[in-house]
């Protein structure tokens, strides 16, 4: 009995035991399913949180096909002296010291980013990736993940914006960018830069727009609308598209300060906008030229000008013969308005101009000694490089002079030189106290122009050791020869060039 008595009490706890066992484990099944299914839900509620939260990676996906890799090649000449006795007589005597200024060729390598802007093939970048190059390829990466590379051609640039349309010559229809409205963007605004930086090609990068309007002044870059980012930008970005959260190009990305770190610039693509139709149909923005300097106005400028604030651009120099002396603009005038718009500053009163086309009408509200005028003044054309020149506004005898010039020297491949006035100094940079004539046209089908030994803007300071100030210089020099030597002035340096007539 107690042996059964024992058994059944060990009977009922193992029962019981066995009991609370099963439901233990029921539980157990029925909240390891409920965790199951919480993770279950959470996981899926996480990836699409993620989606949502990252908006990057479709927009890279999209975007990524149609942004290209740029590659290109210049040759640079650099002085060397080809004689070991640079100080015997004997060398001078027959030389003096020109045998120091013989240059050789010497390859340049560099990169950029660009992206498609139409189905054939046309490619928006900055000019200074292409500017002055002697060949440039294009890569693609295809959505398969191969890449495929083409030659390209400059169709046209513009140095004062910094743009340049490429073009390849594609085997099948391309993917294309969408051009956003840079206008409508915020400072805060999340944005994502794609390109080509130091050639980690697709590399991406994000930020914000961290501010807009900035204003920069470089070389032959004086732009003052530029959108701000900290996006990392690195050289080899620029001509890469900067997007917004909708995968539209909002911005090309163009410069940074080396020294700083999340400042990088890029232009607003409004901006390409404008001016890319000019690209394509002429190579070239078209753009009207008042003819003058201006700078900003001080409270000291102002009371003395009779101007009211410091808003306005005063006219610093008028340039001669130019459309803003023909309207009778003078140094000391205070342009507030322009075409019924404020004037704030300079800059606003440049950028102002810029807008406008050749030929037009600008209407001028000026302050002259306290009392209001209003000018009306025709603009001529404005050439797209340097500061500008006028070249509709050139004197008859200037053009017929020039004209003589084209027809001495265009069987070397150089089109039209000019005689020095003070709107070439200043498009090309050219020193005071430098003489001769200036090569403002190659012929681009020339050997001069493929070899690029001759390059627009120079300065032919001699010819066949004759020194050249006016086309009547130059005539003489040249003669009848098939082949002439060249001294001539480039960015401060001298360099001997050789040029021919072609082979017939």
């Amino acid at each position: 009995m107690f042996y059964s008595q024992l058994a059944t009490k060990i009977h009922g706890r193992e029962n019981l035991y066995g009991g609370n066992l099963v439901l233990t484990t029921r539980k157990f099944l029925a909240f390891t399913l409920a965790i199951a299914v919480i993770f279950t839900v959470s996981g899926s509620a996480f990836a699409l949180s993620s989606a949502l939260s990252n908006p990057i990676v479709p927009i890279v996906k999209k975007a990524s096909v149609a942004v290209v890799n740029i590659d290109v090649e210049k040759t640079a000449r650099r002085s060397i002296s080809p004689f070991p006795f640079d100080d015997d007589p004997f060398f001078k005597r027959f030389f003096g010291d020109s045998f120091k200024e013989f240059t050789r060729s010497v390859p340049m390598k560099g990169r950029g980013s660009g992206f498609i802007v139409s189905k054939e093939g046309q490619i928006l970048t900055n000019n200074h990736v292409v500017d002055g190059v002697d060949k440039i390829t294009v890569s693609l990466q295809l959505e398969n993940g191969s890449k495929k590379t083409y030659p390209a051609k400059i169709v046209g640039s513009d140095p004062t914006y910094d743009l340049a349309v490429i073009k390849i010559e594609p085997d099948e229809s391309l993917p294309v960018l969408e051009l956003g409205d840079s206008d409508a963007l915020e400072v805060g605004e999340f944005v994502v830069a794609i390109g080509n930086p130091y050639g980690f090609e697709q590399s991406v990068t994000a930020g914000v727009i961290s501010a807009k309007n900035r204003s920069i002044h470089a070389q032959d870059v004086n732009f003052d609308d530029f959108l701000q980012t900290d996006a990392a930008i690195n050289p080899g970005n620029s001509g890469g598209p900067l997007l917004n959260m909708d995968g539209k190009v909002v911005g090309i990305n163009t410069a940074i300060i080396p020294y700083a770190q999340g400042l990088g610039f890029a232009i607003p693509v409004n901006k390409a906008k404008e001016i890319m139709g000019d690209l394509v149909s002429f190579g070239r923005v078209k753009r009207g030229w008042l003819g003058v300097s201006v700078r900003g106005i001080t409270p000291e400028m102002a009371k003395a000008y009779g101007v009211e604030g410091t808003n306005g651009a005063m006219i610093n120099d008028v340039f001669k013969g130019d459309p803003a002396e023909k309207a009778g603009i003078k140094r000391g005038d205070v342009v507030v308005e322009i075409n019924g718009h404020k004037v704030k500053d300079a800059n606003d009163f440049v950028s102002k101009v810029r807008t406008l086309a050749p030929n037009s009408v600008a209407k001028l509200q000026v302050i002259r000694k306290g009392k209001k005028l209003t000018f009306n003044v025709k603009l001529a054309e404005r050439n797209s490089k340097g500061d500008g020149s006028v070249e509709n506004s050139r004197s008859d005898e200037k053009s017929k002079e020039s004209s003589s010039g084209v027809d001495t020297l265009k069987d070397f491949g150089i089109a039209e030189v000019s005689p020095l006035n003070d709107s070439l100094r200043r498009q090309y940079r050219i020193d005071s106290n430098s003489n001769g004539l200036v090569v403002t046209e190659i012929d681009k089908d020339s050997r001069a122009s493929s070899d690029g030994d001759i390059r627009e803007g120079d300065l032919i300071i001699e010819v066949n050791g004759q020194e050249v100030k006016t086309v009547n210089d130059l005539k003489k020099a040249v003669g009848n020869d098939n082949s002439i030597v060249l001294m001539i002035e480039r960015e401060g340096s001298t360099y001997f060039i050789m040029a021919s007539k072609p082979d017939k």
